[in-house]
């Protein structure tokens, strides 16, 4: 006869403490098996075989697996399609629901659809919950009901709408006991999935308080180490979301509107899916004529520009998987500005390499650099890297770490002239603006 149970299906929530999905699951009737699969739709698309996403993963994995397991309990992980997994597991066990928690891109979106139909097909009910944000979907609206499309009134009224009842704690910790208890299971190995282990130190799932109590003051300077890195623990979900915010509240409003900034570009991403599939927001940004220069994109992809902060923030990208927000905006902006190359170049690259890769947030913030987005830059202010180094790297700390040679014969002269580049450039987009109208 088949064992009873229900599931929890961890997906960016990669946490046992303050998980909502998990709550819900452990507060049901039946023992709950934990599940994690590692999605061979996303995997087999990766040509990196060294991709550093995967290695934190399976690292957190491993960590998740320790951690039930001194509970008794056990992770069941998988490398397949998640169609085929639930199959396999509704004919192993009798399931009565799937709970899992929200997860908004396109893919997922899909995804949990197929699932849904899966498993209601067996007479199985899937419940998902809101995690990794304070506020979802329409939670945050504008009063006529429709969505916002610029920043500042969006982070008004989610202030307003916030309350201590949302950032409270969700107390998985006390259900612990309804796990379902069995023997450790097996782990895939990277290389069984086709990649390779990575020597790599990932950022600590703790930020330090005195970098969110001085994020304001530090946050625009590479060479410093004054932001807390905790782009990749939201991102899989390893840290909560409400946690930080609550934290955030009392040390940095500055740090708070970050982690805005981050629901608003989800939101957005929600009601204008477009934007997840090459679309720009604003369709007269469709008209730029691109120079889509191959060998100057190579050149910018391998921090050879001539530009000293734009190849330090590259060679900080290709080294580490992360690359600091203040010269993430200038090498958009280099991209896309200065040298006229499509922003969805420069956003499928970092979609490649960023260890905190996140669809709404990466798409977001190329098409802010582009002018193309909602609440985007305007499209004639464009970076000048000279002014940006003076005044967030003057002393080239950054510079001198990713770039050492920039002071020597050997570095290339750049790429492109500032004053020239900054012609072409509005130029080409005030054309392309005056074709639309």
């Amino acid at each position: 006869m088949k064992k009873q149970v229900n599931i929890f299906w961890f997906r960016r929530d990669l946490r046992l403490s303050d998980n909502a999905g998990l709550y819900h699951a452990l507060k049901s009737r039946l023992p709950v098996i934990p599940v994690f699969i590692f999605d061979k739709n996303i995997l087999d698309k990766l040509d990196d075989k060294k991709d550093a996403r995967v290695a934190f993963i399976h690292e957190v994995i491993m960590a998740l697996q320790e951690q039930l397991k001194d509970i008794g309990a056990s992770l069941k992980v998988f490398y397949g399609f998640p169609e085929a997994v639930f199959a396999a597991l509704v004919s192993e066990y009798a399931v009565e629901k799937v709970f899992t928690n929200h997860d908004y891109e396109p893919y997922a979106v899909e995804r949990d659809q197929a699932i849904g139909t899966l498993l209601n097909d067996s007479g199985i009910t899937f419940h998902t919950y809101k995690d990794q944000v304070i506020f979802e979907k329409d939670e945050v609206m504008k009063d006529d009901g429709t969505p916002y499309v610029v920043f500042t009134p969006y982070s008004k009224k989610w202030k307003s709408l916030l309350t201590a009842f949302l950032l409270k704690p969700y107390p998985t910790k006390k259900y612990f006991k309804h796990f379902l208890l069995h023997e450790s299971s097996s782990i895939p190995t990277l290389e069984a999935m086709g990649f390779q282990p990575l020597d790599h130190t990932f950022p600590s799932r703790e930020p330090a308080e005195k970098t969110i109590r001085k994020y304001k003051e530090q946050r625009n300077f590479p060479g410093i180490a004054g932001t807390s890195k905790m782009s990749i623990h939201l991102r899989f979900g390893t840290i909560s979301i409400r946690a930080l915010a609550k934290q955030a509240l009392s040390l940095s409003e500055t740090y708070l509107n970050e982690l805005i900034w981050r629901e608003f570009y989800q939101m957005i991403l929600w009601h204008f899916p477009k934007v997840g599939k090459g679309h720009a927001f604003k369709k007269e940004y469709e008209y730029i004529k691109w120079r889509n220069n191959e060998k100057e994109f190579g050149r910018w992809r391998e921090g050879k520009t001539g530009y000293p902060l734009v190849d330090a923030g590259m060679r900080e990208l290709n080294t580490t998987g992360f690359m600091h927000n203040r010269v993430r905006m200038v090498v958009a902006s280099f991209l896309t500005k200065h040298l006229l190359i499509d922003w969805r170049w420069g956003e499928a690259y970092f979609a490649e390499k960023l260890i905190d890769f996140e669809l709404a947030s990466n798409n977001g913030g190329w098409q802010w650099a582009a002018g193309s987005g909602c609440d985007a830059a305007p499209y004639f202010r464009i970076f000048n890297p000279y002014l940006q180094t003076k005044r967030f790297d003057p002393d080239f700390t950054y510079i001198r770490k990713w770039v050492p040679e920039f002071e020597e014969f050997g570095y290339p002269p750049p790429i492109v002239v500032h004053e020239f580049a900054r012609k072409r450039c509005l130029e080409v987009y005030s054309a392309a603006l005056k074709e639309k109208l």
